[in-house]
């Protein structure tokens, strides 16, 4: 009897099974458009987001980016994704859900000295509320997102540590007031570091010409972002999973 190495088989069902956790389509909304890419580094990785709609219709939104990429990466990804998409479905604040998150990886940490900072993680978590447009967050180490305001970028500032590497870390929460017309970008680091032949990075200020210039929808700038960094010289397999969600505040 022949036999047949499941090494490949079983990546590609883990790699499937992954893809599974995360949404398919963005919210459809009537007061904003919402889209989502993701390339993973090698199939599996530790980029997560997630969309989910609370009671009285307000939308929360988190995006992540595990230690590390490839297998360990999405093994801590699944058990971190899970705890804050069952958490984030009860009626808690974007600050106790970080702390809870915190807690959860700390609990698997402490387990094991040798493996214990891949029990980490940067998240960002926004809750907005479509009658005011208002949005609490917190950025617990994650790349500030940006939002395009006419011929203006802000940057929402970190709020507090990665999770997972602190007992009792100080996470405080922001507010942010959107505008009709505003559009806000949320991504993970593998996009600015992304690294191209000569040893150059794409960096945000090419990610800021990009904001300020482009005339297109949510959709297209997705598209044309990704396509960017392709003609800046990332390879088809980035070295790092990429992550970016865009949100366009309709302006009627």
């Amino acid at each position: 009897m022949q036999k047949h190495c499941g090494c490949g088989i079983d990546l590609d069902l883990a790699t499937h099974v992954q893809q599974l956790l995360l949404p398919k389509t963005s919210p459809l909304c009537s007061w904003c458009c919402i889209g989502t890419q993701n390339r993973m580094a090698q199939g599996l990785g530790g980029d997560f987001f997630d969309f989910i709609t609370l009671p009285e219709g307000k939308q929360a939104i988190f995006i992540g980016d595990v230690t590390g990429h490839g297998l360990h990466a999405s093994l801590v990804m699944s058990l971190l994704y899970g705890f804050i998409h069952r958490f984030s479905t009860e009626a808690c604040s974007p600050v106790e859900l970080v702390r809870q998150g915190n807690y959860f990886l700390q609990s698997f940490a402490a387990r094991s000295r040798e493996f214990d900072h891949f029990f980490s993680s940067t998240l960002f978590c926004g809750i907005i509320d479509p009658r005011t447009l208002r949005m609490e967050f917190v950025n617990a180490g994650h790349p500030a997102p940006i939002v395009r305001r006419a011929g203006e970028i802000l940057t929402l500032p970190s709020t507090g540590p990665p999770i997972g590497f602190f007992d009792f870390p100080e996470i405080g929460m922001g507010t942010f007031d959107f505008r009709k017309g505003d559009r806000f970008l949320l991504f993970t680091d593998g996009l600015t570091d992304s690294i191209n032949a000569e040893g150059s990075f794409f960096g945000r200020e090419r990610l800021y010409e990009l904001m300020l210039r482009h005339p297109g929808d949510h959709l297209t700038f997705l598209d044309d972002l990704f396509r960017t960094l392709q003609d800046f010289g990332e390879a088809d397999y980035p070295s790092d999973d990429c992550t970016a969600i865009i949100i366009d505040f309709q302006e009627h």
